[in-house]
């Protein structure tokens, strides 16, 4: 666990999670520093409380969670977040931030130093393909499709590794004849509503997402309750981790919970028959 701020100085929080995170709000008091504060994404589930109550108190505070989801191979259960997104998404003022290569990442982090109150950025442990140029622009809110035709006949949203997963399905699909468009959405609070209802409206209102991240209360869900809202008819499908994982190599776990690019594949193929 690590704490640092925009001066360059940094600090060791060891395995005290609740600990690091008052520090960083000691150091943010009154402006006089922008800091962040970075540890396994699920360990910082053991600082929620302080978490709560430094947005109670609109508080400044930058996290970075790395490690998350199954992607993180064979350190195995315990070290794999999967309840993050749930768990931040309903911190009021949060901005939680999904980058899915080195540039969004990099732009994630210089929108956090430059927002009022709270953020939270996901990070994945592999090693995912740059897709984005140097001088690309990001938004707080604002998603960025990264596969589109005119002949899209389902919208994909996926985010860090599974944007990853999105992206070979879509190749693979394309050499059996069937065309997707890709969605990374950037940031999952707050979510592109517009632009979510605009692309699946254009694909036919077949949706699907992937997630390295529970069912419950992830992005699927985030999804669902703006397709709730749709003034057309919606399809959509939500692949995520629905059970204990286990410990493994990376691709073998994420092709064992269904969000490999081979699982996007079949849910494309079920859903366009």
């Amino acid at each position: 666990a690590v704490v640092s701020t925009q001066s360059g100085h940094y600090g060791r929080g060891f395995i005290a999670e609740q600990n690091m995170v008052g520090v960083s709000l000691g150091c943010g008091a009154r402006n006089r520093t922008i800091p962040f504060c970075s540890t396994f994404a699920t360990f910082f589930t053991r600082a929620m409380d302080q978490i709560r109550m430094a947005a109670v108190s609109q508080s400044q505070l930058n996290m970075a969670g790395s490690h998350c989801g199954v992607s993180i191979g064979e350190d195995g259960p315990s070290q794999m977040a999967l309840e993050d997104i749930a768990a931040f998404r309903a911190i009021p003022n949060l901005v939680y931030f999904y980058p899915s290569d080195a540039v969004s990442a990099c732009r994630a982090v210089e929108l956090a130093a430059n927002y009022k109150y709270m953020t939270f950025i996901r990070t994945s442990r592999p090693a995912t393909t740059v897709i984005y140029a140097n001088d690309e622009v990001f938004e707080i809110g604002k998603a960025k499709i990264v596969k589109t035709s005119a002949e899209d006949k389902v919208l994909v949203i996926g985010a860090g590794i599974t944007l990853d997963s999105a992206m070979k399905a879509h190749s693979s699909l394309l050499e059996k004849g069937t065309s997707v468009r890709v969605m990374d959405p950037f940031t999952i609070k707050p979510l592109d509503k517009e632009a979510v209802l605009k692309h699946a409206k254009e694909c036919g209102g077949r949706v699907i997402t992937v997630e390295d991240h529970y069912a419950e209360g992830g992005i699927g869900e985030a999804v669902a309750g703006v397709l709730s809202n749709a003034d057309f008819i919606t399809k959509h499908k939500i692949l995520a981790v629905r059970e204990i994982p286990r410990s493994g190599p990376s691709a073998v776990l994420l092709d064992m919970f269904g969000i490999s690019a081979n699982k996007v594949v079949d849910a494309v193929l079920d859903m366009v028959e």
